[in-house]
């Protein structure tokens, strides 16, 4: 889940031991989207799969971060998970799409576990049926730049660096477009903490993005996760609810993992994802 409010104080050290409980817990999320990758069916509503999330969640003894949670002038969250169809790139839910799943639609599905006091997020898309040339391409970008940013955060580089890889890849590589004024973020117990985390490079650092030139430092736990959209990377909103569309309408995509700073480099605690299937062909 974005954040729609950015926090000011550092995170915390890291011991050994909590490491290991976010791991747990990011084990967690790549295992839900492994059961929904074996659920998911053309013909479903967001309703069900919300439902079978909050089921799969039940039985691991762990439970959604994301239901009934709280931000600003928004209601509280009304779902387990977010569920973004097409133009909506996040925090969509069975209230904001209610016909049912079928060919050419894109879900993006993020999922937001508290286990043992500790959280996983991490988001991955799929295409129900095969997708178009142009989806497909902008599914692996999204994928890429993910791969290419992660790769980008090691001990003592600037948090820039990050929004460099990515939105280079993405709009000068692929000619896609970065969702403007989203990002990630730091977490732990804390479903969003500090730093925010800029998926495009601030023009003015210290009033766009006043962490762009702090470092990456080890022990640092960050969800990132890049929102890219075919035709614009401009959003829109309906007053105070949730779901955040696409401005003119475009295809979208949502990728998201839980990155670990040591020493030695980045760790994707959700590294499973990448393995994935992310077409529905049944």
């Amino acid at each position: 889940m974005a954040p729609t409010t950015r926090r000011k104080s550092a995170q915390p050290p890291i011991t050994d031991a909590q490491v290991e409980l976010a791991a747990q817990a990011a084990r967690c999320v790549v295992d839900t989207h492994e059961a929904i990758v074996g659920y998911l069916r053309h013909g479903q509503t967001l309703a069900e799969i919300d439902r079978f999330v909050g089921e799969t969640l039940a039985k691991m003894g762990a439970k959604s971060c994301f239901k009934g949670y709280r931000a600003g002038r928004h209601p509280p969250f009304p779902a387990h998970a977010c569920l973004s169809v097409n133009e909506t790139v996040v925090h969509g839910h069975p209230g904001s799409f209610q016909r049912s799943l079928e060919a050419g639609d894109l879900l993006k599905v993020d999922i937001g576990v508290s286990k043992h006091g500790w959280i996983g997020d991490a988001a991955y898309t799929y295409s129900f049926g095969e997708p178009d040339a142009t989806t497909r391409r902008l599914m692996d970008c999204g994928k890429e730049a993910l791969r290419l940013g992660i790769e980008a955060m090691q001990p003592g580089a600037e948090m820039v660096e990050w929004a460099k890889a990515i939105q280079h890849h993405v709009e000068n590589v692929c000619k896609f477009h970065m969702v403007r004024g989203l990002g990630g973020h730091g977490y732990g117990r804390t479903l969003h903490a500090p730093p925010f985390i800029s998926n495009t490079v601030p023009k003015v650092a210290a009033f766009e993005w006043r962490e762009a030139h702090d470092p990456f430092v080890p022990g640092m736990l960050l969800a990132v996760e890049p929102m890219i959209a075919v035709g614009t990377g401009r959003i829109t909103q309906h007053g105070n609810a949730w779901p955040l569309d696409i401005a003119d309408g475009s295809q979208s995509v949502h990728y998201e993992a839980d990155i670990l700073i040591t020493q030695d480099g980045p760790r994707n605690l959700t590294a499973g994802l990448e393995k994935l299937p992310d077409v529905i062909s049944r």
